[in-house]
């Protein structure tokens, strides 16, 4: 049984996520074939969360190269599909979400009755002038109630979860459907492996992109069953480690094993919907460090604030932040570091700094050339310091 020290999984981690060491080489379309899943979201505050997620591992990546390594020029390189939640996946990938289209068929519903006729409608409209959105195709709203989808939008998404469907790109935030055997290629059409076939390259893939893992987190990376994870791990090629501190077996990729996670750190602020910081428990775990999204609780009940982001500095995820815009300025309308980053004057200080280098960063990356910071929960004087000598240095 290999024994490793919570430091050195943290750190694997950090590296298989492509935030420890080189730069992804081969920028977004690398990045997204190393983590194997860009979580979407509706929330846009800096920017969209599939945005933030390249930003944070290869710098200011501009929208226009992200939306086409996603999308692709005319032919899309990517497919939107339920993985982690609603994510991008490499096209490359489809065969492998043979096994949740199937058990969607057989389930023959999700959220909604698909009512009758309405697919072979919807069918034949994309046929005829596809791709189109569900607002061409007659509205995804059958009242104004959230839930109330139209007939077209249950069609629609229905044959989207079977695999007749496909989202090819995103025009204003509306899902551009057209019919997967246009859109998919020929040869990955064609392929149709069987359920453990796809299960086992799928813990596999959620192996290699966190770089070691426990069972729930190896079922938590593309959303499967545990004891599914328990019927293929022999097959995955992933090996058994002990991680000090942890209370579950975990596995690790063997290739992560054989060189010593080393290199430069990245100092960013993380989308909440982030691979390094989507499951909850495994952010604690690691990092010691309990995130939750706020957006949905009430104001008047939020303790970090709206849209709060992790910093992570270091290695660690020293703080949050929940940032805004006000014209041109980059604002943090809430600071706060762990008790650990400012328990000495020297961490403090150094917190404060990367906090600073965090903010700056981003304020260039959206276009802002001033940054202000509204509320912290530690020396405002310090920060507010940092914050002008990283203007100074820009």
């Amino acid at each position: 049984m290999i024994e490793l020290s919570a430091d050195e999984a943290r750190r694997l981690q950090l590296r298989a996520q492509g935030l420890l060491g080189a730069r992804h080489r081969g920028g977004v379309p690398a990045m997204l074939r190393r983590l194997g899943a860009v979580q979407l979201d509706t929330i846009s505050v800096l920017a969209r969360s599939h945005e933030l997620v390249p930003y944070a591992r290869l710098g200011p990546v501009g929208r226009g190269p992200v939306e086409s390594a996603y999308w692709g020029n005319g032919t899309p390189a990517a497919f939107e599909y339920w993985a982690h939640a609603a994510s991008i996946l490499p096209l490359d990938d489809w065969p492998l979400f043979a096994f949740r289209r199937r058990a969607y068929a057989r389930r023959g519903w999700r959220w909604h009755k698909v009512p009758e006729g309405v697919c072979e409608a919807v069918r034949e409209r994309l046929r005829t002038d596809g791709p189109l959105t569900t607002r061409e195709l007659g509205g995804a709203k059958a009242s104004a109630e959230w839930w109330d989808w139209s007939d077209q939008k249950i069609g629609i998404e229905w044959l989207l979860d079977i695999g007749e469907v496909v989202c090819v790109r995103r025009v204003g935030w509306r899902r551009l459907y057209d019919l997967a055997e246009r859109a998919v290629p020929a040869g990955l059409l064609a392929q149709d492996p069987d359920d453990d076939a796809c299960l086992t390259e799928l813990v596999a893939r959620a192996g290699r992109a966190l770089g070691v893992a426990t069972r729930a987190d190896l079922a938590d990376y593309y959303r499967i069953r545990q004891d599914e994870v328990d019927r293929v791990i022999e097959g995955t090629g992933l090996v058994p480690v002990e991680v000090a501190g942890w209370a579950r077996r975990a596995w690790a990729d063997p290739e992560a094993l054989d060189v010593p996670a080393r290199g430069r750190h990245v100092t960013t602020l993380l989308s909440p919907f982030d691979s390094l910081v989507w499951d909850r428990a495994r952010t604690s775990r690691v990092f010691g460090f309990d995130h939750r999204l706020e957006a949905y609780v009430p104001k008047a009940k939020r303790v970090h604030g709206y849209f709060t982001m992790p910093l992570l500095a270091g290695g660690r995820l020293i703080g949050r932040v929940d940032p805004a815009r006000d014209g041109r300025t980059l604002v943090a309308r809430q600071a706060s570091f762990e008790p650990w980053a400012v328990r000495t004057a020297a961490r403090a200080e150094a917190s404060a700094a990367a906090l600073a280098a965090a903010l700056w960063r981003a304020a260039a990356w959206v276009g802002c050339d001033d940054v202000r910071v509204e509320r912290v929960d530690t020396d405002p004087a310090l920060v507010a310091a940092a914050i002008r000598s990283g203007a100074d240095r820009r």
